[in-house]
């Protein structure tokens, strides 16, 4: 797909699937790299996110601080200079990394039934989600749940509300400030969702406007 018919379909959406992002190789670099994360130096988080309408957070995070200093692979992906120009390219204009290092590149892994992340918007205007493990059938849940156009997140659920499943070595782009958005909760045991979420903004933009990243990843 053309370059300006992603712009333009981002710019409509607010989101863009971005189906077989990574190669089989990458899959399963990052996989081994999320697995030794996982084991060393995540922390489980259950709890309700007062400054999002107190939504519930069931889920097992590490921090993207932690990651910097563990993963050079995860950290010099984010910020591989060819993803930095496409991410520039579909958002029509300059993308560069988040300066905060809590919440710039985090592990995000939903592994229990009811496990989920409830409804939020990020402080920063990008989020670029890779999918290392999903759910095989949308009704295991872990699927996103947004509201086109709103971030309202009394919106969720409502008419209009898109609900989409996701493979591993897909991703998708979200425009994560100024849409309201989930995941719902896994629904059985044996399934997993987990993600690698990579925050981005532009050159003017560098503060958190809430204390929810500090929550959940410190």
């Amino acid at each position: 797909m053309e370059t300006d018919s992603l712009t333009g379909r981002f710019a409509a959406d607010g989101y863009l699937p971005l189906p077989d992002f990574l190669t089989a190789d990458g899959l399963r670099v990052l996989r081994q790299e999320a697995g030794r994360l996982e084991r060393e130096e995540a922390a489980r988080r259950d709890f309700t996110m007062e400054s999002m309408a107190h939504s519930p957070r069931h889920m097992t995070t590490v921090g993207g601080h932690r990651i910097a200093q563990e993963s050079g692979v995860i950290a010099n992906l984010y910020r591989d200079p060819a993803l930095l120009a496409l991410l520039s390219t579909v958002f029509d204009r300059r993308v560069v990394p988040v300066e905060q290092p809590v919440e710039r590149h985090v592990l995000n892994i939903l592994h229990r039934p009811g496990d989920t992340h409830g409804a939020h918007t990020d402080d920063y205007p990008l989020a670029l989600v890779l999918f290392i493990d999903a759910p095989p059938r949308p009704a295991d849940g872990g699927l996103l749940e947004f509201a086109p156009g709103t971030a309202d997140l009394e919106a969720l659920g409502g008419s209009g509300t898109r609900s989409l499943h996701h493979h591993p070595g897909h991703a998708y782009l979200l425009r994560s400030d100024l849409t309201a958005h989930r995941v719902t909760p896994l629904n059985r045991h044996g399934v997993r969702r987990t993600v690698l979420n990579f925050a981005y903004t532009v050159p003017d933009r560098q503060t958190q406007v809430t204390d929810s990243a500090s929550r959940l990843y410190e």
